[in-house]
């Protein structure tokens, strides 16, 4: 399946699922619960203060070398817009993806995400706990501080 396919196919509109494609086009579906969706609004209400020069993307499909993941929250840099305008999905990442992990997410599913989105050309990737922990990381690994947002930790965790 190709993600043209989901995203027009009725019977795949509004499910309370986060949908993804595998590297062979086979659906992944992850339920989201409203805490989930919280954290989403918060997410993309800092980035929007804090970078008001690019866009936040909620649900933002990227094309990766595992099929189509999607990031729960991104920013884009007003030049990534003026490039890819809002391609679905977008053949690269985001300055910026941020995945928040659901009870269903594995360990390892969330670290290959990670690695998906700096493959793919994200500056950093953030993984948002809902017991209000973040990790942050670029391509050097794991870093203390947000070049992109801070004080991030102060606007979206309290």
């Amino acid at each position: 399946m190709e993600w043209a396919e989901v995203i027009n196919n009725p019977v795949l509109q509004n499910l309370p699922f986060k949908i993804e494609l595998n590297k062979f086009g086979k659906l992944l579906m992850s339920p989201a619960s409203n805490s989930h969706g919280r954290y989403q609004g918060r997410i993309a209400g800092a980035l929007s203060q804090h970078q008001p020069e690019g866009e936040v993307i909620t649900e933002c499909s990227i094309q990766t070398s595992d099929g189509v993941k999607v990031a729960d929250v991104a920013w884009a840099s007003a030049a990534f817009i003026a490039e890819f305008g809002y391609a679905t999905p977008y053949p690269k990442a985001p300055e910026l993806c941020v995945e928040i992990v659901s009870p269903s997410n594995s360990k390892q599913e969330i670290s290959e995400k990670v690695e998906l989105y700096l493959a793919k050309g994200a500056q950093e990737v953030w993984v948002v706990y809902e017991n209000n922990r973040l990790e942050m990381f670029t391509h050097v690994g794991a870093i203390e501080q947000s070049q992109f947002a801070p004080d991030i930790r102060l606007r979206v965790f309290r």
